[in-house]
């Protein structure tokens, strides 16, 4: 998949200063990897969770926000619109969504709760730099409401996978029909845990408590 999208005639003047406003807006695999963003205990039950209760499809980003024992306390999906990908945008978007599903964790001085997003799109599972400004609009949305910046996860025709880890697995997919969470879970436990080229590294971090 080639990064962003085809510009309307409205938004196609993009001037060098603004074209690199938007590139520093993102996250790169290794700068993502070396954040230290707290590893999924089940990825999996996290994936088909919010795919059985939003079923996205492609374009749709879900936001969710799990408890400190990794139970899903609120979720919102939306879809984006056709435009280059930049992060400020996308952080606007899942701060809006954030604060009208759940209260903000600004007076703690530690975060408790966890923010993950999963995001429905085309293409495979190689990084792009629309993956880049999710992610930077994740972190920088968590920050502003007291959240710990969770796992980014993309969901293709090809399965689902968390970038940076490298984990991930042929169901669901964009392509899979909703279903009863509990033939949700029977089905991911029938299936192994499939793991991405280049996901070493990531997977020897230690999920933060």
């Amino acid at each position: 998949m080639t990064f962003g999208f085809a510009p309307s005639s409205a938004t196609s003047f993009t001037t060098p200063a603004n074209s690199a406003n938007r590139l520093a807006r993102m996250l790169e695999p290794a700068e993502w990897a070396a954040a230290g963003i707290p590893l999924l205990g089940n990825p999996r039950e996290v994936v088909s969770a919010l795919h059985t209760r939003h079923h996205p499809k492609p374009s749709t980003a879900v936001v969710a926000v799990l408890d400190h024992e990794e139970r899903l306390a609120a979720s919102a999906s939306f879809s984006r619109h056709s435009a280059p990908a930049d992060g400020w945008e996308l952080r606007n978007a899942l701060l809006a969504h954030l604060r009208r599903v759940i209260p903000h964790d600004l007076r703690r001085r530690t975060p408790v709760r966890t923010a993950v997003l999963l995001y429905c799109r085309e293409g495979d599972e190689r990084w792009t730099e629309e993956d880049g400004a999710w992610m930077w609009g994740l972190r920088d949305a968590c920050t502003l409401h007291g959240l710990r910046c969770g796992a980014y996860i993309t969901l293709t025709s090809d399965g689902w996978q968390v970038l940076g880890e490298g984990r991930g697995g042929r169901r669901p997919s964009s392509m899979s029909m909703p279903g009863h969470p509990a033939d949700a879970m029977a089905e991911a436990d029938a299936l192994p845990l499939r793991t991405a080229s280049g996901a070493a590294d990531a997977l020897r971090r230690t999920a933060a408590r």
